[in-house]
């Protein structure tokens, strides 16, 4: 018995028929350059497919017949980017494809875990940064229970393992088990990404059970760019380093550098091959199957993604007009996506994007301004490049310094055996404030933090603390009093103070990143800077409040200024400048979970990777132990007459 077709299905299959009979005709008029790379009247372009052809955008622009339009919940998109490069910008493409589409894409930076905590959550909807097979513990239980859905790979042909410049390489340092033969040239230590990262955990993991004999190494945590500043200094310098490289990403143009072999069974068989996999939440591409259809049709090369955040990194474009530019030189790409993807208000989408291309070409101010931008950033960075260029020998100079001093005070606090720096830390805290319940606490929180184990991070952290608020105190009680005996230095310091107390933290961190590279230097003198303000202010409070008699009485008696200033001014003001050192200390360790950004280690390690793996204990945890340090300096070094028990 032969099949009955609904008249539809007829008459789309009658209509397929005569578009094949077209394009067959076109072929034969025009010759194989109209067929070339052409794609199917049914299909999408898989990954690395050559571009579609005018034929491909003709059928772009054609209204689909069976496409289903979004309801009014699917106006928002919710999407997350975790902050890597390659995410960022297809993330940023995606958003502005969407725009165009008459959708609202909101774009969250999330960690990994979190990213699919919240997609479990529904908070989320689009994912598009899956890398596979690294990832595969952090999705595997998401997609078990059905609460994530894998769409379609996005991109193949990627890979996800560690590397070394290239003379590094020539050297000998070729594998995995290479590494350890290279342990003092490489300071015993491997450079990564974001504290929690999939990549730095499987590092982690071969660093705890001693694989390749690398038991003794150390992995410094800080984040992508941070890493790639590391790299840079250590190429200039022509120094052996090990470092987490993927490609695509423009660290391949930018560096001329070698994977490493060997090491499958950390990352996975050829040089850790992977593919990044696009995820929604569960439901969301039947709630929403337009969007639904451009996630399955959406797919990129690792060439396109390379250009696209060379423009980002490279040319210091935001990763919305990077985007948009980047659409706008790849119609026939973007053709190909839309391929039966309608607007929000179901029209064509290739041909909505256009036009409304071309209107906010002509009409938006805001794209107007952002083509004639001011180069605030351009400027600065143009300055940072030049000052690090020129002044390479000081900062080498100023950063051996100081990391010598922190290493050396952390060397110090090792070397005294735990029972001993405890005992002795409860015996000074009883000296200064004769308390012995202060004592009994201070002597229980350090044992309290030993328990928990966090006594390494604790001394380095204390080194850091200490040495920051040494250099603040030298730098702020003399600008201080000098301040407060000249009007007009201080009239000119108080913008300056203000700039350095509301800057948000983070933007310390950059500058000092490029001319230090990472580790404790730019975390001490991010930490400086931020600290500083609170004893220079409150030394010229301290000093401006001096009583009127004081200073009379003083020169009555025949003091010089300096002796006015050592016998009368510094003993009366005394209370308020040790409350600008007890401020500076309590700043300094605020900064402690920042600096660990750029590898400066300490309790702020185990507190971003908490916050980047959604682990609740273990940010209780070093977030109470942070507590407890503060509380401990608080009431060892605050003023004696504020002092008091817990």
């Amino acid at each position: 018995m032969p099949r009955l077709e609904p008249t539809g299905v007829r008459v789309a299959r009658a209509g397929r028929r005569e578009a094949h009979a077209l394009h067959r005709g076109l072929c034969a008029v025009l010759g194989a350059l109209v067929c070339q790379g052409a794609l199917g009247l049914e299909g999408t372009a898989p990954p690395g497919a050559a571009p579609p052809t005018p034929a491909a955008a003709a059928a772009a622009t054609s209204t689909p017949t069976s496409a289903a339009r979004d309801g009014s919940g699917c106006r928002v998109v919710r999407l997350s980017d975790i902050g890597w490069t390659d995410v960022t910008a297809t993330t940023a493409l995606f958003g502005v494809l969407l725009r165009h589409l008459g959708y609202r894409p909101g774009i969250t930076v999330l960690s990994l875990p979190v990213t699919y905590t919240s997609m479990k959550n529904r908070d989320i909807d689009v994912f598009l940064g899956n890398w596979m097979p690294t990832q595969e513990t952090d999705r595997k239980s998401y997609v078990a229970e059905g609460s994530v859905e894998v769409i379609r790979a996005n991109l193949t042909g990627a890979k996800y393992t560690l590397a070394v410049p290239a003379y590094a390489y020539e050297g000998g340092l070729r594998g995995f088990a290479d590494i350890e033969r290279f342990a003092a040239e490489l300071g015993h230590s491997i450079y990564g990404i974001e504290p929690g990262n999939d990549g730095n955990r499987l590092v982690l993991g071969m660093l705890r059970n001693n694989l390749f004999g690398l038991g003794g190494f150390k992995l410094i945590e800080s984040s992508e760019q941070g890493m790639l500043a590391e790299v840079e200094r250590a190429v200039r310098t022509h120094r052996p380093i090990v470092f987490l490289a993927w490609d695509p990403h423009p660290m391949n143009m930018r560096f001329d550098l070698r994977y490493l072999a060997g090491g499958d069974t950390v990352f996975g068989p050829n040089y850790g091959e992977a593919r990044v996999d696009t995820n929604t939440r569960a439901g969301y591409s039947a709630e929403c199957p337009n969007v639904g259809r451009l996630l399955r049709n959406l797919s990129f090369t690792t060439q396109q993604e390379s250009r696209l955040m060379a423009d980002i990194l490279d040319r210091h474009l935001s990763p919305d007009v990077a985007a948009e530019a980047w659409l706008k030189a790849n119609p026939s790409v973007v053709a190909g996506w839309l391929q039966g993807v309608t607007t929000f208000g179901g029209r064509p989408g290739f041909s909505a994007m256009q036009t409304t291309g071309k209107l906010a070409d002509r009409l938006s101010l805001e794209r107007w301004l952002e083509g004639h931008k001011i180069p605030v950033g351009d400027s600065i960075a143009v300055m940072i490049e030049y000052v690090k260029g020129h002044g390479r020998v000081l900062f080498d100079g100023l950063s051996a310094v100081i990391r010598d001093s922190v290493d050396g005070l952390t060397r110090l606090l090792r070397a005294i055996p735990s029972p001993l720096l405890i005992l002795g830390t409860g015996a000074l805290t009883f000296g200064l404030r004769r308390s012995v319940p202060l004592a009994v606490f201070v002597v229980a929180a350090l044992l309290f933090i030993m328990n928990q184990g966090y006594w390494e991070a604790t001394l380095e952290t204390l080194s850091l603390v200490i040495v920051a608020a040494l250099v603040s105190t030298a730098i702020g009680v003399p600008a201080g009093i000098a301040a407060a005996h000249r009007p007009r230095l201080y009239a000119a310091l108080r913008p300056v103070l203000d700039l350095m107390q509301t800057l948000p933290t983070f933007v310390y961190l950059i500058p000092t990143l490029v001319l230090f590279g990472l580790g404790v230097v730019p975390g001490l003198i991010s930490t400086v800077i931020f600290a500083l303000p609170a004893p220079i202010r409150l030394t010229q409070l301290g000093i401006s409040s001096v009583p009127t008699a004081l200073l009379e009485a003083g020169r009555a008696f025949g003091a010089t200024p300096m002796q006015l200033l050592w016998k009368v001014e510094l003993p009366s003001a005394a209370p308020t400048i040790l409350a600008g050192i007890t401020q500076c200390i309590m700043l300094s360790l605020s900064m402690v979970v920042i600096a660990a950004l750029v590898g400066a280690g300490g309790l702020g390690v185990p507190v971003v990777r908490a916050l980047n793996t959604v682990q609740v204990g273990m940010g209780f945890e070093a977030g109470f132990v942070i507590v407890l340090l503060a509380i401990v300096l608080d009431r060892i070094s605050r003023p004696a007459d504020k002092a008091a028990a817990p």
